[in-house]
């Protein structure tokens, strides 16, 4: 996809809006040719009629221009804000199908810089091409061809010096494409440190490690700077040269042009209006370095931004998948599962294949690493298998629509994670048109409407981003409600009671069995897994163990380990 396809829908606007431009362009073309006609044939001559006549023609043609100019801008501004903000819809949109692979390419930071920065600059760009970038050039090719016109061996000058300043022009900017794109680098990385400390802000305090923080951002921004200053530099350096190339022109002019008045081939109004085309040329190479350091920045940014529009998805829905389907049961079956992250040779999970019935409580345990949460993310195909197949209810999940998919599946991440907004709101992420006897339900079996009474505003009581005003306990009941008021089918927890004492997570594991739904828990609580109806064991992305609680403790001696360190040894007969 091209940043051009986005331009498009303004076609209209843009002609309009470049007509205005060119009926500004042609005045300021057409006034240097009135000026000499009232020196020639007015002042020199001592005709005040001509004067007058000629002076109102510039005035009534200097309003028609001020006019366009003002209507210009206006429609380029209004079709510059269209356009940045058909952009960034069209990205966010792209990064919200991004799968956990897509993710990897592009860090939080620069997608961040990318979406809003970078579409800022071609915004910016394509209002400036509307009001101003365009109108340079063709200033100094029209100035060109109208001193011509007035006097084509006294404009040589212009014809000799003006070819190569734009064959450097040219250079300049495609040197500067890259620095700039080398900057926006820089941007993402500066914006990387301050998003990771706002993040963990409380970490920082309590490790009093503010200083060395306060070191790694200047040391980030030093970068920048040093990079953005070397990029300018090199625009910059445009000007001087444009300027003195361009005055060594004009008094060339005025040189030869006092000798051709001596001799009478040129009158002093086409000397006069010759200078003045060379001023507007000038004027208009003084606007290049400016348009250069613009254009650079923009071409920077369209890579980027075409990068993320370009960048292609790797799990989306397969031809096969079914239009209507629901899951129904919640039944689901691994057959021979493997799985490695995208871009490593490392295996996550080895063969894996078991079945967990319809309405079962199946824990999942495992020393870190061991695969639990890779497991997991396979479900809603957060990710796809490297090999094997995943069933539910008796279907290839591949051949299930993303979206019904996932809509049956309550998921409730290691990282309890809330968004900016009420705790009503957040609540109904699960259920959009949840009613207030759902929420509160769903709240009071996660073990938090209690908790939410208590506070000033109950259910309205607004969060701060990712819930940085509530406990780590408080912050996994609300995402477990905010799962249990979809009244999924299939409902899995990322080790989400780790948080909760023990008389909190068995009335909330109580709660949870009463709905009709497979539950699948990723825990280390051996309190908590013999309170389900089968243990999964996981060792080194393999299953050592797959049973209840009494056949394991008999059978598996890793299980055996893992008792014994939380209960002490096993009693006979257990």
């Amino acid at each position: 996809m091209s940043i051009f396809s986005f331009v498009k829908p303004y076609r209209i606007p843009i002609a309009i809006a470049l007509s205005l431009m060119l009926v500004e362009l042609a005045v300021e073309l057409v006034q240097p040719l009135l000026i000499a006609k009232i020196i020639d044939e007015g002042i020199i001559a001592r005709d005040l009629d001509t004067v007058i006549k000629w002076g109102g023609v510039m005035l009534g043609i200097s309003f028609l221009a001020f006019a366009s100019g003002i209507t210009n801008s206006f429609i380029a501004a209004h079709a510059g804000q269209s356009f940045g903000f058909d952009l960034r819809e069209k990205l966010f949109a792209k990064v919200q199908d991004f799968s956990f692979t897509n993710f990897s390419h592009f860090p939080s930071s620069s997608l961040i810089t990318r979406i809003t920065n970078d579409v800022t600059q071609l915004q910016n760009t394509f209002f400036m091409s509307l009001r101003i970038a365009m109108r340079a050039p063709l200033l100094v090719i029209g100035g060109i061809i109208m001193a011509m016109m007035v006097h084509a061996k006294l404009a040589l000058p212009f014809v000799i010096i003006i070819p190569p300043l734009l064959i450097f022009l040219i250079w300049i900017m495609t040197k500067a494409g890259g620095l700039f794109k080398s900057v926006q680098k820089r941007l993402d990385r500066v914006n990387g440190v301050m998003r990771e400390n706002l993040v963990g802000m409380r970490l920082i305090k309590a490790f009093a490690r503010g200083k060395y923080e306060g070191t790694r951002f200047e040391k980030a921004n030093n970068k920048l700077q040093e990079r953005t200053v070397f990029a300018l530099r090199v625009t910059e350096v445009t000007i001087p040269v444009l300027l003195l190339f361009m005055n060594l022109s004009v008094i060339a002019v005025l040189w030869f042009g006092k000798i051709d008045v001596q001799s009478g081939s040129v009158s002093v109004g086409e000397v006069v209006a010759i200078v003045n085309y060379a001023a507007r040329i000038t004027a208009a190479f003084s606007m290049f370095s400016w348009i250069i350091m613009v254009f650079s920045r923009a071409r920077a940014s369209s890579e980027r931004v075409t990068d993320v529009l370009n960048e292609e998805i790797d799990l989306e829905d397969t031809i096969k998948s079914q239009d209507a389907y629901e899951i129904s049961k919640g039944e689901i079956e691994f057959d021979q599962v493997s799985f490695q992250f995208p871009d490593t040779n490392i295996p996550i999970l080895q063969d894996l294949s078991f079945k967990i019935e319809q309405g079962e409580t199946v824990a999942v345990l495992g020393a870190t690493g061991a695969g639990k949460t890779a497991m997991f993310q396979l479900i809603p195909r957060l990710y796809d298998v490297t090999s094997g197949e995943i069933r539910i209810d008796g279907r290839n999940i591949k051949e299930l629509k993303l979206k019904s998919l996932r809509e049956g599946i309550g998921y409730v991440p290691q990282e309890a994670m809330l968004f900016t907004g009420s705790i009503k709101e957040n609540l109904a992420w699960g259920k959009q048109d949840a009613t207030e006897e759902e929420l509160v339900k769903a709240a009071a079996d996660a073990q938090i409407h209690e908790t939410v009474q208590k506070l000033p505003k109950q259910y309205d009581t607004l969060l701060g981003q990712k819930g940085v005003n509530l406990s780590g306990g408080q912050k996994q009941r609300l995402s477990i409600a905010r799962a249990l008021i979809k009244n999924p089918k299939i409902l899995l927890l990322d080790d989400s009671t780790s948080a909760l004492d023990l008389k909190t997570e068995a009335r909330l594991l109580d709660a949870i069995s009463k709905y009709k739904c497979t539950t699948v828990i990723i825990t280390q609580k051996i309190s908590t897994a013999k309170e389900a109806d089968k243990i999964l064991l996981l060792e080194n992305g393999s299953i050592i163990g797959y049973g209840d609680h009494e056949t394991l403790l008999k059978q598996s001696s890793l299980y055996q380990a893992i008792y014994n360190s939380q209960f002490g040894e096993v009693k006979a007969g257990c």
